[in-house]
């Protein structure tokens, strides 16, 4: 028995199902889910508020700025000098809970996770 040839015949593809117009449900390298995008979406609009830089005087708040050389701090507490809000309206938007009462401790921009760290609480910052 000789085997089925196959059919020669080509079909037309439907453009609007497959192709270069078609819309991906989300831009999977930017967001974590539809979800998160649509809050980037509603962000988008917010104003940025830049941090204000405080200089402390050495005979100033002594005792909190020992705990941030103690804890090696500096870099975290020194405002950036440039930022891109896209990026940034990404994290926020990556890290909105998706569900009620879930909280994941990491955020997504541009492909990578970034963990989010508790800062600790108040007490901590009492030297002892």
């Amino acid at each position: 028995m000789a085997p089925k040839k196959l059919s020669t015949k080509r079909f037309r593809r439907d453009a609007t199902a497959e192709g270069s117009n078609a819309t991906p449900e989300f831009d999977s390298h930017r967001f974590r889910s539809a979800e998160h995008q649509q809050r980037f979406e509603a962000i988008k609009g917010w104003p940025f508020h830049r941090e204000r830089r405080v200089q402390l005087r050495d005979d100033e708040y002594t005792d909190f700025q020992e705990e941030i050389a103690r804890r090696r701090w500096a870099l975290q507490v020194t405002p950036m000098a440039k930022f891109d809000p896209e990026i940034v309206l990404e994290f926020y938007a990556n890290a909105w809970p998706t569900e009620e009462g879930v909280r994941d401790m990491h955020s997504w921009v541009r492909g990578q996770w970034i963990p989010l760290k508790q800062m600790p609480s108040a007490s901590s910052w009492v030297t002892r």
